[in-house]
């Protein structure tokens, strides 16, 4: 059941373009920001005869970024409403629609002299991320075999870093940051798109969708084979029929019931802190500031330096999706969150005794490596697939909603707010993260449940055998699941 058939590789990797997208438009915003900062000033020149105000400038580059994070949280928000209704698969075919508009309108905004087509393109490609954030992890999550789950689940996380990684390396001035290929490479979105329609096509439907949704089973069947490689998928069959049955006895869930009813009360509240955990861990603050903190502590070609945390961010992805199966979800979270607390620590002593000890400057770049690094072993990837693992058929599109929703948010909010904070507390920002990687490692000792190698229905009974019981044995039970899952 381990092994990896040629069609279960074709539907992640076509799926996984989608995540590419996501982090290649959150990452190359960055980089050309002076040349489209140019730009802003040169329309705003062209149309009143006068020069742009500063302030006015500095609005229209902090909506340029965030209002990809507007689209984000509407988008991701609407996942429910594509998953049930079209499929999972189709739904990730449809929304590229969105990802050509937006490159159409990127691409063409210097053309046009219009930097409201910019933003409008951006807010439309946040949109798409936004879906994808829903389909992707959730396609993945019921295309995989429970041997395969984590590991697999790991590579949207992949994708997303090795987009941002392609972008920071696509926005150097020498290939496509410079004034005249900017709107190239905002537009480059079009080739991710496009193989994306090309490849999906030929990928399956999510069986449990087929099987639990449309009552399709023999079209689940023939999927199934084709995915697993094996003729015999009765075991596979029997764990969606159980859990079909399960969702026939819970209606459809609604976001309300999720917090209403006492049996997705804890589940929903762990995605949510998970989320939370991936994106107020300080990991964007790094990510969009990351060329200015290397300026800071001194380093000739910081766009180099930015680049080289783009490749500890993907080497380190790769490490997780290898461990994943073996050290468990929980593990890998803690040991992320203990470790960007130590190299938060590090940054904040580093960059408040740069002006006293030069060699500082190294100690800081080694702290960002070494915060990246640690992000990409717990919760970078696992917060995305964990949804999927906590919660069965019936509640999961609207728990993938207010996962993504609560993600989303949060990373607008530190978008938003990190160069003000960054302006009153100085080199001591990093505290405020240190503080919040330390709660979330408190809460996830606590509370979160290891998921590995459990069927989704198991997990999901965990939680149905009563919030308080859970809780109490969650280190027990722990443990004895450490000792039978060494496979």
């Amino acid at each position: 059941m381990r092994k990896m058939t040629a069609r279960l590789m074709l539907a992640v990797g076509g799926a996984v373009l989608g995540s590419l997208q996501f982090g290649y438009n959150t990452g190359v915003i960055n980089a050309p920001q002076k040349v489209i900062e140019d730009f802003y000033n040169r329309t705003w020149l062209y149309r009143y005869n006068e020069p742009i105000s500063p302030a006015t400038l500095t609005t229209l580059w902090s909506l340029s970024v965030a209002i990809f994070s507007v689209g984000g949280m509407i988008g991701s928000f609407s996942v429910g409403l594509f998953v049930n209704r079209f499929g999972r698969r189709n739904s990730m075919l449809m929304s590229n629609i969105l990802a050509f508009v937006s490159a159409v309108l990127m691409g063409f905004s210097k053309m046009a002299f219009s930097f409201e087509m910019l933003i409008l393109g951006r807010f439309i490609i946040g949109l798409y991320s936004g879906l994808t954030t829903g389909f992707v992890p959730m396609y993945v999550g019921e295309v995989s075999p429970t041997a395969l789950r984590g590991a697999l689940g790991t590579f949207h996380q992949l994708g997303i870093v090795l987009g941002i990684l392609i972008a920071q390396v696509f926005g150097l001035d020498l290939i496509m940051g410079n004034d005249s290929l900017w709107p190239l490479l905002l537009g480059f979105i079009f080739v991710p798109a496009l193989l994306q329609c090309i490849i999906l096509p030929f990928a399956p439907e999510s069986p449990r969708f087929l099987l639990i949704n449309r009552n399709e089973e023999n079209k689940a069947k023939s999927v199934l084979k084709k995915l697993r490689g094996t003729t015999d998928v009765s075991s596979d069959l029997q764990e969606m029929k159980e859990e079909s049955r399960q969702m026939m006895r819970e209606k459809k869930v609604t976001i309300m019931e999720l917090f209403r009813s006492p049996m997705y009360r804890q589940p929903i509240l762990i995605a949510i802190v998970l989320q939370l955990s991936q994106q107020l861990s300080g990991i964007n603050a790094v990510f969009y500031y990351s060329t200015s903190i290397f300026e800071k502590s001194g380093v000739e070609q910081p766009v180099y330096a930015t680049i080289g945390s783009g490749v500890v961010n993907t080497a380190f992805t790769v490490v997780s999706l290898f461990v994943v199966e073996r050290a468990g979800r929980r593990t890998l979270h803690l040991i992320g969150l203990a470790g960007m607390a130590g190299c938060a620590v590090l940054m904040t002593i580093a960059l408040t005794l740069l002006d006293q000890m030069p060699w500082m400057s190294y100690l800081s770049i080694v702290a960002i490596f070494g915060f990246v690094a640690f992000f990409e072993i717990g919760p970078g990837p696992i917060p995305w697939f964990i949804v999927a693992e906590l919660f069965s058929q019936g509640p999961r599109p609207a728990a993938f909603a207010v996962a993504g929703l609560s993600n989303w948010t949060s990373n607008f909010i530190v978008g938003m707010g990190f160069q003000y904070i960054a302006q009153l507390c100085g080199s001591y920002v990093f505290i405020i993260f240190t503080v919040l990687l330390v709660l979330f490692f408190i809460f996830t000792y606590f509370k979160v449940p290891e998921t590995k190698g459990r069927t989704f229905d198991e997990i999901a009974s965990g939680f149905r055998q009563g919030g308080a019981a859970q809780s109490d044995k969650t280190p027990d039970e722990f443990h004895s699941l450490g000792a039978d899952s060494q496979v």
